[in-house]
């Protein structure tokens, strides 16, 4: 039991910080929330057009967030996990397209410029989902009726009346 809410309450955190991320910078800046999901997977790569809401990095992650409920709610270890794949696939797919278009990653303390704090936000929190899924304890396996045979009639047990047959 206390398993399965840790696990839970891991699972709701890093779905919140995988939600939130896309409203927080990622790079120079630029919120996760303009850059378009389709240039993940196009052979133009990332560019500087801005996304729709539902047409950015916010789809995948809101996604995973609905599997990491329906994981809670079923107590399935595996849907959290695939919750935590998701979001830790869409961000290094970012990261890798996002190098390609700039010729180079940067970590840099300054506010707008390189990696900023959505890209933690988004890869923390499909740690954590992947930690949650470790951590929760799922369903587990049914038991199976064990077949008990009737008493023998001819054995005596301590059921019944103490009686002394000396």
């Amino acid at each position: 039991m206390v398993r399965n809410l840790l696990g839970s309450v891991l699972a709701l955190a890093g779905a919140t910080a995988a939600v939130w991320s896309p409203f927080r910078a990622w790079y120079d800046g630029r919120h996760g929330r303009h850059y378009r999901l389709g240039d993940l997977f196009s052979a133009g790569g990332v560019t500087n057009v801005p996304a729709e809401l539902f047409a950015s990095l916010f789809l995948p992650f809101v996604g995973a967030a609905l599997v990491t409920l329906a994981g809670l709610l079923l107590r399935s270890r595996l849907l959290v996990a695939l919750a935590g794949v998701i979001v830790l696939g869409f961000t290094v797919l970012w990261l890798v397209r996002v190098g390609q278009a700039a010729g180079s990653l940067v970590i840099s303390g300054a506010p707008s410029y390189g990696l900023g704090p959505g890209t933690g936000l988004a890869f923390g929190g499909g740690l954590v989902l992947l930690l949650a899924s470790v951590v929760l304890r799922g369903r587990g396996a049914r038991a199976e009726p064990v077949y008990v045979p009737p008493p023998d009639p001819a054995v005596p047990t301590l059921d019944g009346p103490m009686t002394d047959y000396r």
